[in-house]
C-alpha cells in the first residue's frame, strides 16, 4: 500500500467522521490486573474499555497492551477482537491495515448478529474501496432493530451505494436513516443533493433548510454550502444564492466546490453538478 493510497484512506476517514463507532463505557471498576484474578470476563471487559479510551486519546501502544492481555484471557471476546481491529485500522500502516481484517472477521464469525461488529467491518471495507462487501455488512447492521447506532449504519450504507452509482438504494438507505433518527444530519444533506439531482427542488430545499436549522448558517462546510447554492439557483433565489456564494468564497476559497462554482457561474444548465 503506497503513500498516496494511505492519504486517500485518511481523507475518507476524515470525511466519514463518526463512521467508526468505538465501543464506549465508563470505567468504574478497579485495576484490571487485580480484577482478573477474581473475574476474568470482567477483566476482559475492563481492558477493552480502557483500550477504547486510549484509542480516543491516540495512545495506541497502551491500547495494544490492554487488548493483548484481554485476548490472552479470552480470545473469543467479540468486543476485544473488534477493538483490536479498530486500533490497527486507526494506526493505518499497510501491515496493520491487513491485520485489522482478521480481527473484524473473527468478531463477526464469533457473533454474526453483532451489529457493531458488522458496522465496523463495513467501515474497514469501505475505506479499502471494497464497496460490495461493505454494503453486505452495512445492510445487516442497518436491519438490526434495537441497535443504538442503526441510523449510522444506514448512513454508511447510503454513502456506499453512492460509491457504486446506485442512487435509488442510496436514497432508500438515507430515508431509513432519517426514520431511525430524525436528527441525522448526514441523511438530510445527502437526501438534499439526491433530490436536487432529481429536480425535486421543493423537497430538496426542505431537507437542506432542516439541515441548516440543525447546524446553523455559519457552521456549514463547503459541500453543504455548494448544495445550498445550487438549490437557491434552481429556485430562482438570487439573494440566497449571493449570500451562499459570498460565504463559500470567504470561508473556503481554495475548495473544489468554490472552484466548481467559478467554472459554472455562467452556465445555463438547469442542474449544476
Amino acid at each position: 500500500m503506497n503513500v498516496a493510497r494511505l492519504r486517500q484512506i485518511a481523507l475518507k476517514m476524515a470525511m466519514l467522521g463518526s463512521l467508526v463507532a468505538v465501543l464506549s463505557a465508563c470505567v468504574t471498576t478497579g485495576p484490571a490486573s487485580k480484577l482478573g484474578e477474581k473475574d476474568p470476563e470482567k477483566a476482559v471487559k475492563l481492558r477493552t474499555q480502557l483500550a477504547a479510551e486510549y484509542i480516543r486519546s491516540n495512545e495506541l501502544d497502551k491500547a495494544k497492551r490492554e487488548l493483548d492481555q484481554a485476548l490472552e484471557t479470552n480470545s473469543r471476546s467479540v468486543d476485544a477482537n473488534l477493538m483490536m481491529g479498530v486500533l490497527l485500522q486507526q494506526e493505518g500502516s499497510p501491515s496493520n491495515m491487513k491485520k485489522a481484517e482478521d480481527y473484524f472477521k473473527r468478531a463477526v464469525s464469533i457473533d454474526g448478529s453483532n451489529a457493531q461488529a458488522r458496522n465496523n467491518y463495513g467501515t474497514y471495507l469501505y475505506l479499502l474501496d471494497r464497496y460490495p462487501e461493505a454494503i453486505a455488512q452495512f445492510k445487516i447492521a442497518g436491519a438490526t432493530l434495537g441497535y443504538e447506532q442503526r441510523y449510522a449504519a444506514l448512513e454508511n450504507l447510503g454513502r456506499t451505494y453512492l460509491k457504486v452509482g446506485d442512487t435509488a438504494n442510496a436514497e432508500k438507505a438515507f430515508t431509513q436513516a432519517l426514520q431511525a433518527n430524525r436528527d441525522s444530519l448526514i441523511a438530510r444533506l445527502e437526501l438534499a443533493e439526491l433530490l436536487y439531482f432529481q429536480q425535486r427542488f421543493t423537497l430538496a430545499g426542505q431537507m437542506y433548510e432542516d439541515y441548516v436549522r440543525y447546524t446553523g448558517q455559519t457552521n456549514q462546510g463547503a459541500r453543504a454550502l455548494w448544495i445550498g447554492l445550487r438549490l437557491a439557483r434552481a429556485r430562482n433565489d438570487d439573494l440566497g444564492m449571493k449570500v451562499l456564494v459570498n460565504q463559500l468564497r470567504a470561508q473556503f476559497p481554495d475548495s473544489q466546490e468554490y472552484k466548481r462554482y467559478l467554472e459554472l457561474q455562467h452556465s445555463s444548465e438547469a442542474v449544476w453538478k
